[in-house]
């Protein structure tokens, strides 16, 4: 695929993320963003603070390996030509896949956050992000390695890293949404009484 298209739609997809976080989540009563859609089930603050924990990596990883390439001299491909394993990780990362996966016990978020410091965290991070897709164009995605967080010795390109990335946070942004659907249908629901 071209190099280029592939930014488009990463850039285009984190800032759909940041926008609903910006225009939607912003204005609604954090206690809203706190609240669980049902018992044992993340709410909408819970699902960013998991994001924001994968960013808390994943961000900083892919800023240095950039910053590492710029140096070294590397000149952007025209087209990116994702690995078997990083096709993998996004595909299982993507949506609508039906594939459920446990989250690694350092990225379980805590049952009782701070829903305003974890949305600032979350639009902070989708910021990053943006400057990260833009500082990407200047540099070869299918050169430039970024280890994963669960395996560090496993090293995915930085097309893929960025494929993976977003979608996981698409994923759990659709489940953020879906937490806070729940609950505004369980708060407009009238109590027996």
């Amino acid at each position: 695929m071209q190099a280029n298209n592939l930014l488009d739609t990463l850039y285009q997809q984190t800032e759909t993320m940041l926008d609903k976080a910006v225009s939607e989540w912003q204005n609604m009563p954090p206690q809203k963003l706190n609240m669980e859609p049902a018992p044992g089930r993340w709410s909408a603050a819970q699902c960013l603070a998991h994001l924001n924990a994968y960013g808390n990596y994943y961000l900083p990883a892919i800023e240095k390996a950039i910053q590492q390439a710029k140096q070294a001299g590397s000149v952007p491909a025209a087209e990116f030509q994702s690995s078997w394993l990083g096709a993998y990780f996004t595909k299982l990362m993507q949506p609508d896949s039906k594939t459920k996966m446990k989250s690694p016990a350092n990225a379980i978020p805590p049952t009782f956050l701070n829903p305003s410091e974890t949305l600032v965290q979350f639009i902070d991070q989708q910021e990053r992000m943006l400057k990260l897709i833009e500082a990407a164009r200047t540099v070869n995605l299918n050169q430039v390695r970024i280890p994963i967080s669960i395996a560090q010795w496993i090293r995915l390109k930085l097309g893929d890293t960025f494929g993976f990335y977003t979608a996981h946070h698409r994923r759990h942004v659709l489940q953020a949404e879906r937490a806070l659907e729940a609950v505004s249908n369980n708060i407009s629901e009238p109590q027996p009484g």
